[in-house]
């Protein structure tokens, strides 16, 4: 195995121990590293800038993929162009934020890193923004990474690409970490605290958590369901149901965060959010205190941002996407619930906003 990968883009001779990468080094599973999507991308030499610097790939649109055994992973990427301002963002995965639209200067140069929790076997960095630029990448193997684990629904999942602007925040909470961390969201669509743990999801968190990692776990939503596999009361099985994240991380000495459940978009007349969760936030609140748990009070902070904007400015929070906006959704949605990325953003800033206010150490020095 390899713990250390190195490459360098663009058109000149590879630096010294680095693998150069080109515009014709495509991915195959026998070459085990490369550009896919990449009918866009372009390559230029300054001929200037020192090492690493004089020449550069345009990964517009493209993704960049390293086969590597599963794990986690520090990435640190060298971003700029000595005659360009440059603007560049890059998701790992199904669409997590790990670098949003970070520019520099003409002649300015960033590092910039991240820890990336790979599963499946690939390692996959997709690039985007206004004027992006790669000049080189560093990936090594960082086992005792401390990780942010994350249980919950589709408020908190990663929503694939091709649903695009569909996210999680979840999905959008490794643009708030440093590289002292990295994030594993196992959450999924349309689980309950209870259906989660009977399909398996919580003994595969089990299985790969390690001590003085986080747990993060907000349900609810589902709960409220009334199906058999999903269904659960506020304050006796949804309650009982979270003691067993709680437990499970505690017996392995990980730490459990409980989170409420953030709001959905419905309005009183006098333009007050009506609180669709009822008891379900208020369990959570009351045995968060009864067991010593940290709380972070998603449901009120969402309830403060949700009605600071108003119904027309939460549009742009949740799927609320007029016909043509986006190409994924031709026909519009009328979606109430669920987040599109902006959104998503900002719920993950209240989350982030939420574990800084706990001051649990060390988690908020992980924290951007």
């Amino acid at each position: 195995m390899t713990d250390l990968y190195r490459f360098d883009f663009g058109v000149d001779e590879a630096e010294e121990g680095y693998t150069k990468i080109t515009l014709n080094d495509r991915y195959s599973p026998s070459r085990t590293y490369g550009f896919v999507r990449a009918d866009k991308i372009s390559a230029l030499n300054r001929g200037e800038g020192g090492t690493l610097r004089r020449d550069f790939i345009i990964p517009y649109e493209a993704s960049f993929i390293v086969d590597v055994p599963d794990g986690i992973y520090t990435v640190t990427a060298l971003l700029g162009d000595e005659h360009a301002a440059t603007e560049t963002t890059i998701k790992t995965g199904e669409g997590r934020l790990v670098v949003h639209k970070l520019r520099t200067g003409s002649g300015q140069y960033v590092r910039t890193s991240f820890s990336v929790w790979v599963t499946g076997g690939r390692l996959a960095l997709v690039f985007g923004g206004l004027a992006p630029r790669l000049n080189a990448l560093e990936i090594s193997h960082t086992p005792q990474t401390c990780t942010i684990f994350l249980a919950g629904d589709s408020t908190v999942t990663e929503q694939p690409t091709d649903g695009y602007p569909y996210a999680g925040w979840g999905q959008m909470l490794p643009l708030f970490v440093k590289a002292d961390a990295a994030v594993a969201n196992y959450a999924l669509s349309g689980r309950s605290s209870k259906s989660f743990i009977g399909e398996g999801h919580l003994d595969a968190i089990w299985s790969r958590i390690k001590p003085y990692d986080y747990l993060l776990v907000q349900f609810g939503h589902n709960d409220q369901k009334f199906d058999e596999a999903r269904h659960t009361e506020p304050f006796t099985t949804y309650q009982e149901t979270l003691m067993r994240y709680i437990h499970g991380a505690r017996e392995r000495n990980a730490f459990p965060v409980l989170l409420t459940p953030v709001h959905r978009r419905f309005y009183e007349d006098d333009g007050t959010l009506r609180d669709t969760h009822g008891d379900y936030a208020t369990a959570v609140r009351e045995l968060a205190g009864r067991e010593g748990v940290p709380l972070v009070d998603l449901a009120a902070k969402s309830k403060e941002l949700f009605e600071r904007l108003g119904p027309e400015g939460t549009r742009s929070i949740f799927m609320q996407l007029a016909p043509g906006e986006f190409m994924n959704f031709p026909e519009g949605v009328n979606d109430n619930t669920h987040f599109q990325e902006h959104g998503a953003i900002q719920v993950a800033g209240l989350v982030k906003e939420g574990l800084q206010q706990l001051g649990l150490q060390p988690l908020m020095l992980y924290l951007r």
